[in-house]
This record gives structure tokens, sequence and C-alpha cells, in this order.
């Protein structure tokens, strides 16, 4: 098994009577992209403030490269870095003399700034003052502050949030590479279901504080099982025809013929079906519930 970076054990957190982490068992493999999601007010930034001790966890519930982290609290939060709601960034400063500024703080070589501010794209930007930075830029800045020290995990709340297509698409290719070139560890909260999709290697869904589903994408995807879309001009006709050879059908929004799909074989049975009566098959392909749908049948009834 691969070495947990995270892992919480039944963690539950409240704010006065309001529950707002149940039983929490959150489990982050060193190296992965994982991807925390939920609704607005699920309980994901709170888990993340948990784990960066800003809220206190109750004994023997949080741990932190497999050290509990009110024991170890220094010893872990040196390992890891986060942005977590808005970068703490000083506006009348350049994007350079922020990361020369932590340097110092941090008693870091300030020849970390150039290298950090290359890693996320902003050496052209170096001089200009962040009050002039757009949001993905900000954004890409904070990540590079929190980048410094050089953790081993990464924890990002919600880095995508309100950036426009080129800033989410730049947040992304920033992910990748620090997963896959640098060997970060990833955990990202996100509502951005689409995004989390393109990037993550796996995923906790969580809603009203408590974690629906836990594991890969394609863990996550094989919880449905795949239909088979048919597009052809005479969908009743066609209809018709499947439904006399026993096939059970259905007509999808985008008006194809919809059935579960059993194998490629199968798929050209009925393709040939349909051709050798006549039918124009314009398109006959197996389809998979996107995450942003399966998301929502696990937390509609939950």
């Amino acid at each position: 098994m691969s070495e947990l970076v995270i892992e919480t054990r039944g963690l539950n957190y409240n704010f006065g009577t309001q529950k707002v982490v149940d039983n929490l068992s959150l489990h982050v493999k060193k190296g992965s992209i994982y991807g925390f999601l939920g609704p607005n007010g699920a309980g994901k930034t709170t888990t993340i403030k948990i784990l960066l001790n800003l809220l206190k966890s109750p004994a023997g519930t949080v741990f932190l490269f497999g050290k509990e982290i009110n024991t170890h609290r220094i010893e872990s939060l040196k390992r890891l870095g986060a942005l977590v709601e808005q970068p703490a960034i000083y506006s009348h400063l350049s994007g350079k003399e922020n990361l020369i500024n932590r340097c110092i703080l941090l008693g870091l070589n300030k020849s970390k700034a150039a290298d950090l501010l290359q890693l996320v794209g902003l050496t052209e930007a170096a001089n200009k003052k962040a009050a002039n930075y757009s949001l993905g830029m900000k954004q890409r800045l904070g990540i590079a502050l929190a980048l410094l020290p050089d953790p081993e995990l990464l924890l990002l709340d919600e880095p995508t949030n309100g950036l426009d297509p080129n800033g989410i698409i730049e947040i992304r290719n920033l992910m990748i590479d620090l997963a896959t070139n640098h060997g970060k560890t990833i955990l990202v909260s996100s509502h951005l279901l689409s995004e989390i999709e393109r990037i993550a290697t796996h995923v906790g869904i969580i809603n009203k504080g408590k974690l629906l589903f836990q594991g890969t994408i394609d863990e996550l995807q094989n919880l449905s099982k795949p239909t088979l879309e048919i597009e052809t001009s005479n969908i009743i006709g066609a209809s018709a025809l499947l439904t006399e050879h026993g096939y059970a059908l259905t007509v999808s929004e985008s008006k194809r013929l919809s059935l579960l799909f059993s194998s490629s074989e199968e798929s050209a049975r009925i393709n040939a079906i349909l051709v050798n009566s006549g039918f124009q098959v314009s398109s006959i392909y197996p389809v998979r519930k996107d995450l942003e749908h399966l998301f929502l049948d696990i937390t509609k009834n939950n």
C-alpha cells in the first residue's frame, strides 16, 4: 500500500451545535492529485483548516506523513504548503518582491524567488505590481508563495474559483506539472467537477460533512454502467425494431436511442440489425457518465 500523506480517522468537528465534519476518514496517497469535491458548505474548507491545524482536531484523528498533527505540529506543517481562500499578497509590491519578502521571513535564499516565478509562469510579470495582476496571476503567485519552502504536500482550496477559462487552464496545467514533474502530493478542493476530472488521480466526495465516496477516478466511473447511444434519422422505427429483438431502450435528451452497453461485439450486432433492416445509423458509441452526473447521483439522496 502506498504511503498515506494525509489520513483522518473518523474525524468530527462542530461549530457550536452544528456538525460540519461527520466521521470523515480521508486517505490521500503520496504522489496523488486528490480532488476533494462537494457543494458549498459541505465541509471542504473546514477540513483543510483542520489539516493545517488552524482548527484543532480531536486527538488521534488527523495524521500527516504518518504522524498525529497535534503532537507533531511544527514538524508536519514544515512539510506542507497551502493556498486557502485568497492568497496573502502585498498588492503594492511586485510579484518578485512578494516572494523575496517571504524568503526573508522563512530564512531562505532569495534566489528561490526567480526559480518559483519561472515554475508558475510569472517570469515576464516578475517586476509588475501585484495590484495589476489578473486573478489567475494572483492565484499562481499564491501557489508560488506556498511552494517556497519546497513542501511535499500542497493543499489548495478552490484555486480556480472566479477564474476565466485561460486562468483555469493555467492553474490546471500547473497542478499537473507539480505532481508529475516535481513529486508533489496535492489535495485540491473544488466544486468545478469538470476540472477535477481532468487532473485528479483520486477523488473524495463530501456532502453535509460526510464522505460519500473515496477512490480513483476509474473506481468512481465504474459505479455506473456505460450506455450505448445510437443516432438514426428514424428513432421511432429503430426503437420498435430493437424492442422486437429484446432490447430495452430509452430516448436520451439528445434524441438518441439509449440502452445499456454490454460489449463491443453486442454493439456491432445492434448496428447490423439496424443497417440490414434499412436504417441509416449515423453514430453508435458507448458513453460513460461524466464526473458531474456521477456527483449528482451520489449526493442527491444524501
